[in-house]
C-alpha cells in the first residue's frame, strides 16, 4: 500500500530530541491514591476557582522545598555526580496550535514555591493563551528544533548535564496531566529527575498522584514518604491559600508575565 510521507515539523523533532534523552534515565514510578476532599471544598468556596493544575503545582513545589532530592539532579560533567538546587524551577507542559498543528510545548516557572496561587495562575494562563511566539521558552525551543541534528543534541546534552545551566533551561521537575480531557499517563518519559502527575479528580476528591522519578537520585521509600507529605500539604497549606482567595476575592489577571523577548 502507497502512502505518504510527512516532514517532521520543528515540534515533532522537539518531542524526538527530548525522548532521545529521556529513554536513558532509568525511571520508576510510585503511585498514592490520595483524599483531597479539603482542597476540593476550598477550591469550590472560590468564586473564581483557580484551577487543579495551580494547585499541585503549588503544592508540589512546597514539597520539594522540604525535601531536596526533588531539587537534585544526576549529571555527567565533567564526571556523574549529583547536583543540587537551592530553589525550584517548574517545566510545565502545554498544549498549543501553531502552524496548523497541535504540539506540546514547554513553560518553566522559577521558585514557584514563592509565588501566590494567583500569580501562579497568571502565569500559566498566559502560557496557554498568548500567541506562541510571544512566549520566550516556546519561541526558543523552536528555533533549536530548527538547527541541525547534531548541533541539537549537544546544546540539549550540555544543557542537561552542567548543572548551573540544567534549571534554567529545563527545570528541576515537570508537571505534565491530560486529567482535564479524562485520562491519565501511566508511564510519562521526561529527562529531568522527578515528572508529576495525576488521574481526574472524583467528586469526593479522590485522586490518583504519581511520581515518576530518575532512581539514580532517589528511592522508592522516599519518594512514598513524599506523597504522603504531598497529600498533606495539598489539604493544608495550599487549601488554606485557596480559602483565603475565596475570602478576599481576588481576581485572576491574565497579562504577559515572562513574555519578554
Amino acid at each position: 500500500m502507497r502512502g505518504r510521507t510527512i516532514k517532521l515539523s520543528a515540534s515533532r523533532r522537539l518531542v524526538g530530541d527530548l525522548m532521545r534523552f529521556s529513554m536513558g534515565v532509568p525511571r520508576v514510578t510510585v503511585q498514592r491514591q490520595m483524599n483531597l476532599r479539603p482542597l476540593l471544598d476550598a477550591r469550590d468556596g472560590a468564586d473564581a476557582r483557580p484551577s487543579w493544575t495551580v494547585l499541585f503545582l503549588k503544592g508540589y513545589a512546597l514539597l520539594s522545598q522540604e525535601i531536596p532530592e526533588l531539587r537534585r539532579a544526576y549529571i555527567k560533567f565533567p564526571w556523574p555526580q549529583l547536583y543540587e538546587y537551592p530553589a525550584s524551577v517548574a517545566s510545565i507542559a502545554h498544549e498549543r496550535e501553531h502552524d496548523g498543528e497541535r504540539v506540546v510545548l514547554l513553560s518553566t516557572i522559577k521558585g514557584p514555591e514563592q509565588r501566590s496561587i494567583t500569580e501562579l495562575e497568571t502565569l500559566i494562563r498566559a502560557a496557554r493563551s498568548l500567541p506562541v511566539l510571544e512566549i520566550k521558552e516556546f519561541r526558543r525551543s523552536l528555533k533549536l528544533a530548527r538547527a541541525p541534528a547534531p548541533m541539537r543534541w549537544l546544546l540539549m546534552w550540555l544543557g542537561l548535564n552542567i548543572g548551573r545551566k540544567r534549571a534554567r533551561y529545563f527545570g528541576t521537575f515537570q508537571l505534565s496531566v491530560y486529567s482535564g480531557l479524562g485520562a491519565e499517563s501511566l508511564n510519562p518519559l521526561s529527562p529531568l529527575t522527578t515528572l508529576f502527575n495525576y488521574g481526574p479528580i472524583g467528586e469526593d476528591g479522590s485522586v490518583a498522584v504519581r511520581i515518576h522519578y530518575d532512581h539514580r537520585v532517589m528511592d522508592g521509600a522516599n519518594v512514598a514518604r513524599a506523597l504522603e507529605r504531598f497529600e498533606r500539604i495539598l489539604n493544608g497549606e495550599v487549601a488554606d491559600e485557596a480559602k483565603s482567595l475565596a475570602q478576599s476575592g481576588a481576581a485572576i489577571i491574565v497579562t504577559a508575565v515572562g513574555t519578554s523577548k
